[in-house]
C-alpha cells in the first residue's frame, strides 16, 4: 500500500468564504499515482471546515445565511469564548459543518456522486490556514 500527503494553504481576504478545492484533490490523486484507495481531506484549523456538496451559488448563500442564523458573529459579547479573540461563532460553525471528508479513489479519480464537489469553508479568515490531503491505496 502506498500513501501520499499534501498540504494546501489558504488565506481568504474576508472573515468567511468558500473555496472549491476539488481541482486540488484531483491533482493530488494524479501526483500520488494511487489508482484505488481512499482520500482524506481535512481542515487543520478549528475555525474552518471541509465538506462535500453542490457547487451552486444559491446554495452557498443559503449555507451562509443558515450558519449565521445558528451562530451569529455578533454581538461578540454573547459568547463565553470571546475575549482575546472574537471567533466563537467560527468554532460553532465548524462544529456544524465538520472537519473532514473521505472520498473513494477509483481508477485514479475521486468517486463522486452527481454534482458532488469538495469545499473548504473559512469561518475566521484573513490569515494562513492549512488543509491536509492524505491518500492511501494502490
Amino acid at each position: 500500500m502506498k500513501s501520499y500527503r499534501k498540504e494546501l494553504t489558504f488565506c481568504l481576504p474576508s472573515r468567511r468564504g468558500l473555496v472549491n478545492i476539488t481541482p486540488y484533490a484531483r491533482e493530488a490523486i494524479r501526483e500520488s499515482g494511487i489508482r484505488e484507495g481512499l482520500m482524506l481531506i481535512n481542515a487543520m484549523h478549528i475555525t474552518a471546515s471541509v465538506f462535500i456538496n453542490d457547487d451552486e451559488s444559491g446554495l452557498h448563500r443559503d449555507l451562509e445565511t443558515w450558519l449565521e442564523g445558528l451562530a451569529p458573529e455578533k454581538p461578540y459579547s454573547r459568547y463565553h469564548h470571546n475575549g482575546f479573540e472574537d471567533n466563537a461563532d467560527a468554532h460553532l460553525k465548524r462544529s456544524v459543518m465538520g472537519r473532514e471528508v473521505v472520498v473513494a479513489v477509483t481508477d485514479g479519480k475521486p468517486d463522486f456522486g452527481p454534482w458532488e464537489q469538495i469545499f473548504y469553508y473559512e469561518f475566521d479568515g484573513m490569515r494562513n490556514k492549512r488543509v491536509l490531503i492524505k491518500i492511501i491505496g494502490e
